[in-house]
Formats: C-alpha cells, structure tokens, sequence
C-alpha cells in the first residue's frame, strides 16, 4: 500500500493513502453543501437580492434574533440556575432531579410545541379545567393567551434547550475547587457574592459552549417555529423553495442564515479556547451545603419545574392520548407503519456509515498527528456539517445531487433521478450532519489510548491497520456504541433535512408527524411523536448513568 508521510515537530507519522484519501474525501463532502450554496447564491438574479432584502429578510432576521435572544436568556438563566442548586447545595430530591434535568433532550422542539398546542387550545384540557374551577361556560367568557407567539415559542423551546447549557455548566462547576469558594466566604462574600465574583467567572467558557449548541438547536428548527407562527428563517428557506419553487431564493436566504451560524462557532470556538482557566485538577471538588426548611423546598421546586415542562406534562399527555386512542380500537395504521419502518431503516444506514466514517476520520487524524499538541483539522472539517441547519444543508446537496443524477442517467440511459428516488441523497446529507457525533466520540476514545499500548504492538511486529484491528477496535467498542447510538436517535427525529429531500413516498416518523400536525390533527401524530420520545431517551439514561452516577457524591455540609 501507498504511504503518505507528514512530518510535524512531534516526528514523522506514516498514514496509508487509502485512509488518508477516505478521510479527505469526508471532509470535502462535509463542505461541499456550503461551497454549493455559495454558488447557488452568487449565479441567482440580483432582483431575488432586492425581492428578500424589501420584502423576506427583514421579518425573518428580525424574528430570529429575537428568538435566539430570548432562547439564550432563558436556557442561560435556567441551566445556570439548576447546575449550581444541584451542584452546591443538597435538598430533597436533589440525586433525581439530578439526572432528569437532561430529559427534556428526549424531547424534540417540534413535538413539544405540537403537544402544548393542543394541550393548551381554548377547547383543550388545560383551558377547560381552569374554566371549570373558575366558574366558566365558554372560551369567550375566559380564555389564556394564545400560544402562536413569539413569547410562546421562546418559552417552549427554552424548556427544552436548556440541558445543553445545565450539562456544560454542572459539569465545569463539579470541578471547581471548594477551597476557592471557601477563599471568597472567608473574605466577607455571601453565598450569592461567591457565585458572581468566584464560580460564575470560571465557568462562562462553559457556558459559551453549552450556550452555542442550544443556539444551533434553536436555528435548526423548523416544526416548531412554523407551527407557532414564528417566520424565522429557517421556515421562511422552507416556504421559499417549497411553496414559491425559488431554490436561488433559498440560497440567498441560507447564505443570510450562515452569519448567525458563524457568530454562533465564534462563540463556541472562542469558549473552548479559554475552558483551561477552569481546570482544577488534583483540588478538592465543592461540596454541597445542606438546606434547611423552606429553601430546601423552594430549590426542589425550582429544579423540578422545567422537567415537568420540558418533559414530564408533555410525555404524560402523549402516552394518555396513544393509551386512550389504543383503548378504543385504533391500532397502527399502515401510514405509521411505514413510517417507523423508514425511520428504523434509515436511522439504522445512517448509523453504520457515519461511524465508520468517524472511524476513518479519528484514525487518520491521530496517525498525522504531531506527538503534542495533536492535529484536528480532518475531524473538524468533516464535523462541519453539524453547525449547518438542516435546510441549508438540504439546499446545499440538492444541486450537486442533482448534477451527478443527470451524468449518471447520461452514462447509463437510465430514466429517472436515482440518487434522489432512491434517498441517497437524503442519506448522504444525514451522514454530513451527525459526522461530528461519531468523529468527536471516536476521537475521544483514541485519546484515552496510551500511545505506549500502540508502540508495543508496533515493536511486536503488527502493523498500523493490524494495530486498529487488534489493539484500538476492542478498547474503542463503548465509544463507537455510544457514537451509534447517538446517531440512530438523531437520525429518528431529523425533521428539516428529511422533509426536503426525502424521496417520493417516504415517510418516516417525524414528517408523519409533521403532516398530521399541518392538517390540524394532532393528536393523530401522537404514536409517532411518542415513538421518536422514546427512542430519545436511550441517549439521554446513558448521558445521565456516565456523567453524573460515575463519581461518588460528598457528604452535605451542614
């Protein structure tokens, strides 16, 4: 085999030409959609410029910076919040709330806003029993204020976003050091004065990073925004190509929508620079104090309420809705039958490819890699995909997809779009997206392998891809399921990318859903919706079992 050899500081690295080519060619797929896009933008009429910039634009950057700032408001707010009870203080229930403060990840934006809008419509449950206590006929006598708002769908999404920032922030602050919030009590700062001048400074590269991937989240969103009238520009690339049949349209707007995708990896990038300034290894962590009275209840409380909205009330509500429409006879339909099959199946393709890439990818960056510091770029070129929202990306593979459809129908007189009828594209577009999940995982688990294990099978004889096969594949097994898992799940809930280039006839779990939800028939959709919760919540008892049962916890202060 051919070998291609790079020379770093830390010494010379030998990495096959198969597996560095392999790995090239990932990462090149992974920016193909932006370069396509760019491409589609800058061919389009000017007079689509002057259309979007009079007429679209406005509204839609309007409303979703002001969705975004509202989200980052109310998941900074509440993560911090909850990761510093938690972590500093000792009150009852604490150890479960613990861990069911992650949760609402099982929980998809879209369908907490399908469920809370039935749940909350003037005719709905919710409405009806305050009427009921109230005293109340009708829903012109006394009726909430309708959720199709903006404030609506900053509340909502904020409930369920908020573990991106609670996971990042609870971790950092776990790992401070007691002695330096002992330091600040000593010098006359109270409990809040330690928190804002010692523990909340360290921990902001934390909540930069936390805060960032509760923002892509955020823009990757289409159910929920489009369902709660939020014109965002998500929705508005998705009217634009499907409604108006305008893809230079849609371009324009996604190139739009890239600047706040770059602000947001400036953000994250720019956390991640600083996160050593936390480090307190080898310190004692903090210990929580125990409360007493009214504030060990108010914190009980405090913590508890965005499971049950993020969570608990929304999945409640799906399971008595499917136990109620079981009761009575309705069984699976063959439309949702479908559906899971499709789901399954794709979730399950996209699974196998995306970790073999991520495979590809880790291995071939630690092999060129210098001895310290290592070398990322192919891992954080092929990742690239997942800070791209679902419908920019769709848009940025359809033209390549469709070019390479035509040559191939050229070159074999074939009729048809192979690459689209047959989902190809929708799975390729899938495997760009969640490649970051099975790289960065993968990636993890090579780091934690001594270079000393693979310098003794190297002296033994073995050679690199006997190394990997022998040495590095047992010892990487949980880091490659956890990197399957999480790509099975994400791939059973993807919404955008699947609703723009799915193939004719296919549906799968979420846009069944999202068909329902659009005809007005929620709870039609209910299965669906609690078949995707579940299948969340795989990823969600596993984050919660390694991240927070895996240390022993201190002994309360008193």
């Amino acid at each position: 085999m051919a070998v291609w050899r790079v020379v770093r500081p830390g010494g010379p690295r030998a990495v096959g030409a198969a597996w560095f080519g392999s790995a090239l060619l990932i990462a090149a797929a992974a920016l193909l959609p932006i370069v396509s896009l760019a491409w589609i933008a800058a061919g389009a009429d000017g007079g689509h410029w002057r259309h979007l910039v009079d007429h679209v634009l406005p509204v839609a950057l309007s409303n979703t910076v002001v969705l975004l700032c509202g989200v980052a408001l109310i998941v900074t707010a509440v993560g911090t919040a909850c990761a510093w009870l938690v972590t500093a203080y000792d009150f009852p229930g604490r150890r479960t709330l613990g861990w069911a403060l992650l949760l609402p990840l099982a929980m998809p934006t879209y369908i907490v806003a399908y469920v809370y809008l039935d749940m909350l419509h003037p005719i709905g449950p919710v409405q009806g029993a305050i009427r009921w206590l109230l005293g109340y006929d009708s829903p012109r006598q006394f009726r909430l204020p309708d959720l199709r708002s903006m404030g609506g769908a900053i509340v909502l999404m904020g409930c369920v976003l908020y573990p991106y920032v609670y996971l990042t922030m609870r971790a950092l602050f776990a790992s401070q050091s007691r002695r330096l919030l002992e330091a600040a009590r000593t010098l006359g700062e109270g409990r809040w004065g330690a928190f804002r001048r010692v523990a909340w400074p360290l921990a902001r590269p934390a909540l930069a990073v936390g805060l960032s991937l509760a923002l892509l989240e955020t823009l990757n969103d289409i159910g929920a925004s489009e369902f709660l009238g939020i014109n965002t520009l998500t929705v508005s690339i998705y009217s634009t190509w499907v409604t108006r049949s305008d893809l230079a349209a849609a371009a324009q707007i996604a190139c739009a929508m890239l600047v706040a995708v770059a602000g947001l990896m400036v953000l994250e990038a720019h956390g991640r620079r600083h996160q050593r300034f936390g480090n307190t290894r080898n310190q004692d962590g903090m210990t929580p104090i125990r409360l007493q009275g009214a504030w060990a209840w108010g914190a009980t409380v405090a913590t508890a309420i965005p499971v049950v909205l993020g969570f608990v009330a929304p999945a409640a509500y799906l399971v008595v809705d499917v136990v109620q429409r079981l009761a009575s006879g309705q069984h699976l339909t063959v439309n949702l039958y479908n559906g899971l099959r499709n789901s399954v199946g794709l979730a399950l393709g996209v699974s196998a490819l995306v970790v073999a890439g991520g495979l590809v990818v880790a291995w071939t960056d630690r092999r060129i890699s210098a001895a310290s510091p290592p070398s990322t770029w192919l891992t954080r070129a092929a990742s690239v995909g997942y800070a791209v929202p679902g419908s920019v990306l769709a848009i940025g593979l359809l033209a390549p997809g469709l070019a390479i459809d035509r040559a191939w129908a050229w070159l074999t007189d074939a009729p048809g779009l192979p690459l689209m009828n047959f989902g190809a594209i929708l799975v390729g577009a899938c495997c760009i997206r969640f490649m970051a999940m099975s790289a960065g995982s993968i990636g993890a688990g090579l780091s934690r392998i001594a270079p000393e294990i693979e310098q003794s099978a190297r002296l033994l004889g073995e050679t690199h891809v006997g190394t990997l096969r022998r040495v590095h594949l047992p010892l990487l097994r949980p880091a490659i399921a956890v990197a399957a898992l999480l790509v099975f799940v994400d791939a059973m809930k993807e919404l955008p990318v699947t609703l723009l280039l799915r193939p004719m006839n296919f549906d799968t779990l979420a846009t069944v859903l999202y068909g329902e939800a659009a005809r007005g028939a929620y709870e039609e959709g209910a299965l669906a919706a609690l078949a995707i919760v579940l299948a969340g919540l795989l990823p969600v008892v596993w984050l919660a079992r390694t991240q927070f049962t895996s240390h022993s916890p201190r002994k309360p202060a008193s």
